[in-house]
């Protein structure tokens, strides 16, 4: 299929064509043609198949078909960085439309965004907190929304704004398309659509989980010897770029100074850095200036970086949706992608998620040099990071005594692998490729 079977305005397929699409996605040869249609549609994804341009498009075509210069649309995002990605994509998209788009979010000059506001606009991208300070001044007219696009709904439910979300419904018309994009369906969302979908066209792409593009290896490792294993890994395998991810603002600050130290190309990205610092790290990341960028959870939504190779979770997350997301950052385009996971004795939970999810996908690795661990399966060779010798003692040792998972032996209370709820003797498979 091509775009054209659509029947988009020549205006629109101009900024397709500049943009570089060839075929549209599955997501977009599923979404465009019920909301060119006028339905009300619930789209479940996987970051990174092509959602955004699945909405934009035929939002465009609604809105070159009625009145300029007033405010028409309305898309809600949770992070000011997707808000402002999905902002440039409606520029780029409709950049001969003569449609105005803005975003709204916090962190930056309220008085900028009212006399932006001010002026005509047809399409706003806000976070529902600046959105709702909008409303409160009433700078902000929503009286004359045609259609409503919650992006990452689940994102938005895990960041709390779900009472924000329907504070702002009452505000909107009652009559007007609704659109409702997630990558999971937590029973919170499902409720939402219940609420706000009329009618809707279903649609799901995929399993609800990571995508197929990218390979998942896990490394058993003590929390002291995490830095260690990150920079025998950057410095023994092959990268395009790299997203790192840290469970705490200060855990990303530290670990990129380390990197920096060390000799790395390395930034952080978190919630404490001013607006314009922060979209000047993701600008360097994005454009290939910086190899390497360290960040918090605030990264796993909104970075369309297509060169991302590797995603290395130095701190897992808490949730199946939560690595989803961080995934997602890689393997996009129908590019592949790696995932490198760091497990301690404290991820033994998310592990054995992982392990049901993922299943034979999900490969085992030791991490040689780094306080190393070797997967205990004797018929499996560990892939070694590192020139150092990983030590093991007879078939129930799992690697260095001062890294990784020793088993217990009397007083010892390290637990081995056996330990992880999920994860069997047999699991313990193939090193990665």
């Amino acid at each position: 299929m091509k775009f054209s079977d659509f029947d988009l305005n020549e205006k629109i397929m101009t900024g397709i064509n500049a943009a570089g699409y060839v075929e549209p996605t599955p997501i977009q040869v599923q979404s465009i043609p019920p909301i060119m249609e006028g339905h009300d549609v619930m789209g479940l994804a996987q970051t990174g198949t092509g959602k955004t341009a699945a909405f934009v498009l035929p939002m465009l075509q609604r809105l070159l078909e009625g009145p300029r210069g007033r405010l028409r649309a309305l898309i809600i995002a949770p992070t000011r960085e997707l808000a402002e990605q999905i902002n440039k994509d409606i520029v780029q998209l409709g950049r001969k439309t003569k449609l105005a788009g803005a975003a709204v979010y916090g962190g930056v000059s309220i008085r900028n965004q009212i006399n932006r506001l001010r002026g005509k606009i047809d399409i706003v991208t806000a976070c529902p907190g600046r959105l709702l300070d909008h409303i409160g001044r009433g700078t902000i007219d929503l009286s004359a929304i045609e259609i409503l696009i919650l992006d990452e709904a689940d994102r938005m439910f895990d960041m709390g704004f779900l009472p924000d979300i329907r504070k702002i419904l009452s505000h909107l018309p009652q009559q007007r398309q609704n659109l409702l994009f997630a990558a999971t369906m937590p029973r919170e969302i499902s409720s939402l659509a219940g609420e706000i979908l009329v009618n809707p066209v279903r649609l799901q792409i995929g399993e609800i989980a990571p995508a197929k593009t990218v390979s998942h290896t896990c490394y058993a490792v003590q929390s002291t010897s995490k830095t260690a294993l990150l920079k025998d890994i950057l410095s023994e395998t092959e990268m395009e770029s790299v997203l790192v991810f840290t469970r705490t603002k200060r855990e990303a600050e530290s670990l990129s100074l380390q990197l920096v130290k060390g000799g790395y190309d390395a930034v952080a990205l978190h919630g404490n850095m001013q607006q314009k610092e922060r979209q000047r790290t993701l600008n360097g990341f994005r454009d290939g200036l910086t190899k390497i960028m360290v960040a918090t959870d605030i990264a796993a939504r909104g970075i369309d970086v297509t060169r991302v190779s590797h995603v290395i979770n130095y701190d897992m997350p808490d949730t199946m949706d939560a690595y989803t997301h961080r995934i997602g950052r890689t393997g996009r385009a129908s590019k592949t992608g790696d995932a490198y996971n760091f497990i301690t004795i404290k991820d033994i939970t998310i592990l054995g998620i992982l392990k049901r999810v993922l299943g034979d996908a999900l490969k085992y690795a030791g991490a040689d040099g780094a306080g190393g661990f070797l997967w205990p399966d004797p018929s499996a060779p560990s892939h070694k990071i590192g020139n150092r010798k990983s030590r093991q003692i007879g078939k129930r040792s799992f690697g260095p005594r001062r890294g990784g998972f020793t088993r217990s032996g009397g007083r010892s209370s390290q637990k081995s692998l056996d330990d992880f709820p999920g994860l069997s003797r047999a699991a313990a498979s193939s090193p990665p490729a």
